[in-house]
């Protein structure tokens, strides 16, 4: 029996629905009054979903509605995380094939309850996400429930977890557990193996910039409207839900904080019935954030606080529209973008990404920009590329090592480059969608979930059973840039390793001259990256044999590139016919070897193909010695 919220028969729960109904739903959280612990324990679960984030919610009310007997622990008094008490209320939408909506199912449904624009109202929004939890007669919500630990049977196998609420410490069993936390926490309890930040490649201490929300109210939208045509602050744009621009504040606003910055402005507007329109500003960014650790958090959350009263004094004087604007509120959390990966049976690529690849155990589409936020104020970040669509497989929620678990949060199975596009909660909420179909599937059939990652048959039914609910699954075949070239796979191994980039635009501009310091810090960063040892051997020689300018200025020739490979990587002196001792000493292969017949101008197509098969031959030496 589902428990509800006094706990009250179903007919008394109907009949203060209806009152709530009818004099507000802020009154539904003030009457919320979670289980006692002791009709929790009373019996195990089919399914557990550990984090109240958008993704357990989905996840929950997912695996309820298809007959699991589901627990959702949440550790706030309320529902939706990030979008509510960190009050992230600008929505990234993915827009797919034909610019259609690529998401559908639960978070469709909630963003229809919210309105359906690009912005929500932050009570709206929590309140959606409890009306759906509500509704469900298999689910039992637990808030203000803190995870303690994972309980983990013989052989790895994911049973249950510890928990405490009010002060007193009690177990839940379950048959399936699906970890929605933010930086996958019981994966972690559990044993499930992981890196932090750009741990695959070689800079686990990468942190993208975590950022505090700015909560205003007294903005002039009229006025906001007037700086964007005239570009006050660089371009923006605007509806009226959303505004999005003015660049230039990267460069015009100077920190009080150290290790803060102030990007342009993503602000959401909401216009409210019984009061001002209040305004929520995504621009802040704060540097050297483990999001990990709560010390740091806490530091964060306070030099935020700071910091935001004198970027509100600045707009006040240099922004039409803020001339009169307040801070509202601070939010209760950060926006932490990326802490932790798990380990699963298929990590999603930055190639996949860009390849706007399809996956036989597709569960929900992703199409989101790469964002790759700034990691400290002396970068900017940077968009790797801009998907049309592309699936996220169900192994890549599978963690390595330990059973009866799933993933389903922004540290699922993403590449630290592929989780720029990933990471965003309507992708999420697709993906935790899907993870409650495959508990209760598993369940019904009495497999694990590594076993069901492996049945096509199950499988199937699964993305049968999503389509159903609405989901958006089925199978796509669609093209993606340089396809077939013959640099094609070159730049897809580049692009994993975070060394070339193409924007907004997918441009790589293959067709420009081969700039040899460019050519210098791919090969460099590349090695860096994939193969450390080699980086430590050739990362000075790669900058004392950099020729100096030449009749061509400062790009690569055929013959000085070969040149400048062998005197690198081999420490010989180049041949009077470099070209082909570069071929003889494997530096260089065939197919560019006859590609180009007589010494000229490179092009970056040409350095991309060699930089890639240089580093392929040290990053594979290094996986095979690792193997051995």
């Amino acid at each position: 029996m589902k428990k509800l919220f006094l706990p009250l028969t179903l007919i008394g729960a109907v009949a203060i629905v209806f009152v709530i109904f009818i004099f507000g739903g802020a009154e539904k959280e003030k009457n919320y009054q979670a289980p006692p612990i002791e009709s929790v324990t009373e019996e195990s679960y089919d399914t557990i979903v550990i984090g109240g984030e958008p993704e357990g919610v989905a996840a929950a009310v997912s695996a309820a509605r298809n007959g699991s007997k589901t627990l959702l622990v949440a550790k706030r008094d309320g529902l939706g995380g990030l979008m509510t008490y960190g009050m992230l209320n600008y929505i990234d939408m993915v827009y797919g094939i034909d610019n259609k909506k690529a998401i559908g199912g639960i978070f469709a449904e909630w963003h229809k309850m919210v309105g359906g624009k690009d912005a929500f109202a932050i009570d709206k929004g929590k309140q959606a996400f409890l009306d759906l939890v509500l509704a469900e007669e298999n689910l039992t919500l637990m808030l203000e429930t803190d995870l303690k630990d994972a309980i983990v049977e013989e052989g790895k196998v994911a049973s249950g977890a510890v928990l405490e609420r009010n002060g007193e410490t009690f177990k839940v069993t379950g048959n399936k557990i699906i970890d929605a936390t933010q930086s996958a926490n019981y994966a972690v309890m559990a044993g499930a193996p992981y890196y932090k930040g750009g741990g695959d490649l070689n800079m686990p201490d990468r942190k993208m910039a975590v950022t505090l929300m700015i909560h205003l109210k007294g903005i002039d939208w009229d006025g906001i409207r007037k700086a964007a045509k005239n570009e006050v602050l660089g371009p923006a744009g605007l509806n009226e839900t959303v505004a999005w621009g003015f660049g230039e504040l990267h460069y015009a606003y100077k920190p009080v904080e150290k290790n803060t910055r102030l990007r342009g402005l993503n602000i959401a507007r909401i216009q409210k019935d019984d009061g001002p329109d209040q305004f929520y500003i995504n621009a802040l960014q704060i540097f050297g954030v483990d999001g990990t650790n709560q010390e740091d958090i806490e530091k964060a959350l306070a030099k935020g606080e700071r910091e935001t009263k004198h970027i509100v004094d600045f707009l006040r004087k240099n922004l039409p529209g803020f001339k009169n604007a307040e801070i509202a509120s601070i939010p209760d959390e950060l926006y932490i973008r990326e802490t932790r990966h798990i380990k699963s049976e298929y990590m999603l690529q930055m190639s996949d990404v860009w390849t706007n690849s399809d996956f036989w155990d597709g569960i929900a589409y992703g199409g989101y920009p790469v964002d790759v936020q700034a990691t400290s104020i002396n970068d900017y970040g940077q968009v790797v590329a801009s998907p049309t669509q592309y699936s996220i497989p169900f192994r890549s929620t599978v963690p390595l090592e330990v059973e009866n678990l799933l993933v389903v949060s922004r540290s699922a199975g993403y590449s630290s480059l592929a989780a720029g596009s990933a990471r965003i909660i309507p992708t999420g909420m697709a993906v935790g969608e899907a993870g409650g179909v495959a508990a209760a599937l598993a369940n019904e059939h009495n497999v694990t979930f590594r076993e069901m990652s492996e049945n096509e048959g199950l499988v199937g039914r699964m993305r049968n059973q999503l389509m159903e609910q609405g989901a958006k699954v089925k199978h796509f075949d669609i093209g993606y840039p340089y396809e077939g070239k013959w640099y094609d796979e070159s730049l897809q191994f580049l692009l994993n390793y975070g060394l070339i980039a193409g924007g907004y635009d997918n441009n790589l501009h293959v067709e420009e001259n081969l700039d040899r310091n460019h050519m210098r810090k791919v090969l460099q960063n590349g090695l860096y990256r994939g193969n450390m040892e080699a980086y430590k051997k050739y990362a000075q020689p790669l900058k004392d044999n950099l020729p100096a300018n030449g009749s061509n200025g400062k790009v690569f020739t055929r013959d000085g590139l070969a040149s400048y490979l062998i005197k690198t990587f081999t420490g010989k002196e180049p041949s009077a016919h470099p070209w082909d001792q570069a071929l003889d000493l494997g530096l260089i292969d065939d197919t560019i070897h006859s590609r180009l017949a007589k010494d000229q101008v490179l092009k970056r197509m040409h350095g991309y193909y060699i930089a890639a098969e240089v580093l392929q031959n040290y990053i594979e030496t290094k996986e095979n010695a690792q193997a051995d």
